[in-house]
């Protein structure tokens, strides 16, 4: 079965608009890291909207969330990192928030609300890109309780969308 998605490019002013948007909510600099001109196609879908820049699918939205996708690696490299201990990362990857009793370490610098990227103790992979409930300090110093509430996660939909992004056919249909 296949589901309709709406697929295309931003005009010059909307995406001078929406790198501000980006620079300001995310606090990427999107021309600095990528150093080209930056086109900026979107894939809407029923759940999420997929930016394209420049060909590759490094930013998605869902609701009023803007976040980096977790195959933007330029963007991943910058982020604050919570680091869980890996009897947390198959409950991260099934969509659940982290707890305070899953974060070995804290890297970097964070206010709530800010976007963090999660990895594994193991082997420092991405495996979610989250919004800090509290603070660094706060974190730091919680012992129980949600932290950091999941946004994108390897296996979600988005990360499926952008897996298959390349059987997007003409007729603009995602093919399952």
């Amino acid at each position: 079965m296949s589901k309709k998605v709406r697929r295309y490019f931003l005009k010059e002013k909307e995406t001078k608009k929406f790198l501000e948007k980006i620079l300001r909510k995310l606090k990427l600099n999107l021309k600095q890291i990528l150093k080209d001109k930056v086109k900026i196609e979107i894939v809407e879908t029923e759940f999420a909207e997929i930016y394209l820049i420049n060909g590759k699918p490094l930013l998605a939205s869902s609701g009023e969330h803007v976040f980096p996708t977790l195959v933007f690696s330029e963007a991943l490299a910058l982020a604050p990192k919570i680091v869980v201990d890996m009897g947390a990362v198959p409950h991260v990857c099934n969509g659940a928030n982290v707890m305070a009793p899953g974060i070995v370490r804290v890297e970097g610098y964070f206010k709530e609300d800010d976007f963090v990227l999660v990895v594994d103790e193991r082997h420092g992979k991405p495996i979610a890109i989250g919004e800090a409930l509290k603070n660094v300090e706060e974190v730091n110093k919680a012992r129980k309780g949600v932290v950091v509430k999941n946004v994108h996660y390897v296996g979600d939909k988005v990360w499926r969308l952008i897996k298959r992004l390349k059987t997007i056919d003409t007729n603009l249909t995602v093919k399952s």
